[in-house]
Formats: structure tokens, sequence, C-alpha cells
């Protein structure tokens, strides 16, 4: 293997600040989880000996394993974004770049949103602060108007796609390649706004509205053709678009227009197709809800006026 590459692959950024926050966000979680599965043994014990357990029942079926594994995945995928050689390549290959945004965009989001956090963060916190910060968002509260407000899906859609595209513009993404702070405010805004994006589609806590499933299938495959269009676009561009990687050395052999080629083509498909396995699973759980809906009962529709009009009862 060339000694250059192998330095590469085996380099890792161990940031200060980016483990103290990935450490104090799976310790609260954690820490929060294991309170919950705690508390429903405890109900599990009260209701066999006949006593009342009735608290904490709406809690308790939050607390599942494939939960917990969800978050820690979505941790687990944020550092390997941000500390692991993927960002020391990103500045040599514009395809790892591509793979290093996708990870903060399409990846770590869906996962750590499909473990609700919001109630398990709470339980991790210690009981005095766990009762403020669920004051907070209280309904009533004005924290939660205000983040109703601003969170609007109209908004958040918005926001997403004018981060998306104008990280994409030729000197806002060189800019993000040469400064180091640059390129953190690059990566906060791509996972803030797609955390976002992904809470309205999920339906994560804290629900301040409340979506049918056939607005979040059109929603999240709303952001298809804008994603589409940008790897389309620099798939089959002729010259380069940034020219911070016509500066740096080749690695595995690939020009510059055959490493745009190939990070045009991750957006482009990959990229879209995360979007519609989100709207193919959105769509199954819409089929699934009506298949387990009760059919009516047979007085209300075996009759003539049934027949002759639908929808009005007898």
């Amino acid at each position: 293997m060339d000694p250059v590459l192998r330095a590469l692959l085996l380099s890792w950024d161990w940031r200060l600040e980016v483990l103290l926050v990935l450490l104090i966000a799976g310790s609260l979680y954690t820490r929060g989880w294991l309170r919950l599965r705690r508390a429903r043994r405890r109900q599990s014990f009260s209701r066999a000996r006949g006593t009342s357990g009735n608290r904490l029942v709406s809690l308790h079926p939050l607390a599942t394993g494939w939960r917990l594994a969800a978050y820690l995945a979505g941790l687990v995928t944020l550092a390997v974004a941000l500390m692991s050689p993927i960002d020391v390549l990103a500045s040599q290959l514009f395809l790892m770049h591509m793979v290093q945004h996708k990870l903060l965009i399409l990846i770590a989001p869906p996962l750590l949103l499909l473990a609700n956090p919001l109630p398990f963060i709470l339980w991790g916190l210690p009981f005095g602060l766990r009762h403020r910060a669920g004051s907070f968002l209280s309904r009533g509260s004005a924290l939660r108007h205000s983040l109703r407000a601003v969170t609007a899906p109209g908004l958040v859609w918005m926001a997403f796609v004018a981060v998306l595209l104008g990280w994409h513009d030729p000197n806002a993404y060189n800019a993000a390649l040469r400064s180091e702070t640059v390129h953190d405010l690059e990566h906060l805004t791509f996972f803030g706004t797609a955390m976002l994006l992904w809470w309205h589609v999920i339906g994560a806590g804290p629900r301040l509205r409340t979506f049918p499933r056939g607005f979040r299938i059109a929603y999240v495959l709303s952001v298809v053709p804008v994603n589409m269009a940008i790897g389309v676009a620099i798939a089959f561009a002729t010259q380069p678009i940034y020219t911070y990687y016509v500066g740096v050395p080749r690695l595995w052999g690939l020009s510059v227009l055959q490493d745009q080629m190939l990070s045009g083509v991750i957006m482009w498909i990959p990229g879209s197709m995360m979007y519609i396995v989100a709207a193919l699973i959105l769509i199954s759980r819409l089929v699934q809800a009506e298949a387990d809906k009760q059919p009516l009962p047979e007085s209300e529709w075996a009759n003539d006026e049934a027949l002759v009009a639908p929808g009005v009862k007898p």
C-alpha cells in the first residue's frame, strides 16, 4: 500500500469538542433508557402482585433495545463522519467529502430520531433539572410556541434546501475546504437542518404538530428533485467545479473529473434513494394501518339505504 494512503487511512482526529458532545449525549440517553427499563421491571413486578403501576405505562414501550441501538449507532456514525479517515480524505477526494456529507444528512439524523431521544435524555437528567426542562416544553409554554413557529414544515424545507444548494456553490465549497472553521459551520448546518427535516418525517418528540403519513410521504419525496438536480449537475460537468481539488495530490489514480463524476453519482443515486426508501417505509406503514382497521359493523352497510347513499346512516 502507498505509504501516504496508509497514513491517511490510519489517521483519526480525536477532536475533544466532538468527543465531549457525543459522550454527553450518549451518557444522558443511556442513563434515561436504563431508568425507564428499571421502572418497567418494577411495574411488571407490581402488576404480578396485583398492585397499581400505571403511572409510567405510557413511557415503558419506548425503552426497547432497538431504540438504544439506533441512538448509539447514530452517535457512532457522527464520530466516523467527523473524526475518522473519512474527514482526512475529504480534503483529498471529492467523493470522500460527499460520503461524509451523506453520513451527516442521511444516516445519522434518521438513526438518532428513530430512537425518539427527547424522553430518554430528559429521564437521564437529575430530577430537578428534568422537571425544569420538561416545563419548558409543556403545552402552552412560550418556548413550545416559539419552536412551533420557527419549525413549520415549509420553513424547515426551505432552510434544508437553501443549505444544500448554498454549500454546493463553488465559492462556498472551496471556502469550507480551505478553512476548518467554515468546514465546521458547513457540517453543523448540514446536520442541523437535516435533523429538523427528518424530525418532521419520522415524528419523534417533541410532537409540536401531528402530520398524517400521507403528508410525511410527500414531504420527504419533495427533497428528491433538488438532490437529484445537484447530483446530476456535478456528475455530468465537463470542467472541475471545485477548483480546490485541482491543486491537491491525486489518490487511487482518479483524475479530478473522475472524482467529480463519482461524487455526483453518489449524491444523485444513493443519496436520492435514501429519501425514496423512507417514503416506501411510510407507505408500507400506511397500508398496514389501513389493513389493521376494524371493518364496519354489518348493520351500517348491509341495508338498502346505505347501498344507495354510501356514507349516509339510515
